[in-house]
């Protein structure tokens, strides 16, 4: 979707889920409104060689450090791709556009965790 020259992505991952905006600029990412420097969320631009061009503006929520990267690098690839849907081959080809489907498995009734049993005793 482009609002006024903006292009935005939403990515997933666990159950972390980033916003991301895109803006013509020099290559700066804030996430949370907070400057940060985070080089996964740059490897999309990388591999098409538009590294340096966008502002990223990212908002995260829940999951950890490693699932809220996965989310921001899936966002910042699906708005590449509302910037210019002839980037879509490329990154799909380096895997940046594949959503990771693994979440965490429900805890089953009589089980301590998915699937750990309690400690089996013969008597």
């Amino acid at each position: 979707m482009k609002k006024n020259n903006k292009f935005y992505g939403l990515g997933r991952r666990k159950t972390a889920i980033a916003r991301v905006l895109l803006e013509k600029g020099e290559g700066k990412l804030t996430i949370n409104g907070k400057d940060q420097n985070i080089e996964d969320a740059f490897a999309p631009f990388k591999v098409v060689g538009l590294e340096g061009k966008f502002n990223i503006d990212a908002k995260i929520m829940g999951g950890g450090v490693s699932s809220q990267i996965g989310a921001l690098r899936l966002g910042v690839t699906r708005a590449l791709v509302n910037f210019d849907e002839k980037l879509k081959p490329v990154l799909r080809k380096n895997g940046f556009l594949t959503r990771d489907p693994r979440i965490k498995e429900r805890k089953k009734p009589g089980l301590r965790r998915a699937r750990r049993a309690p400690q089996w005793q013969k008597r």
